[in-house]
């Protein structure tokens, strides 16, 4: 959904489509390349801070460790 430049879009379109669309997914999976680390940081009203990240643990899709660290931003 969020390709790159349409000029790049425009070549070679029957074959690019498909590569492009399987490499803008949120979450890529292919024989040897993929996503590994997933993050989210969201940021409220009052400077309140919540990251979390999930790691992928040994190229392993089924073991994944989640860590979230919460802080506030200074003024």
């Amino acid at each position: 959904s969020q390709l790159p430049d349409p000029a790049i879009e425009d070549q070679g379109k029957e074959y690019i489509r498909p590569i492009l669309n399987k490499y803008a997914a949120v979450c890529v999976r292919c024989p040897g390349y993929g996503t590994r680390t997933n993050t989210v940081v969201l940021i409220d009203s009052e400077g309140q801070v919540t990251f979390t990240e999930r790691n992928m643990i040994d190229a392993d899709v089924n073991q994944w460790q989640t860590s979230t660290y919460e802080f506030k931003l200074h003024s």
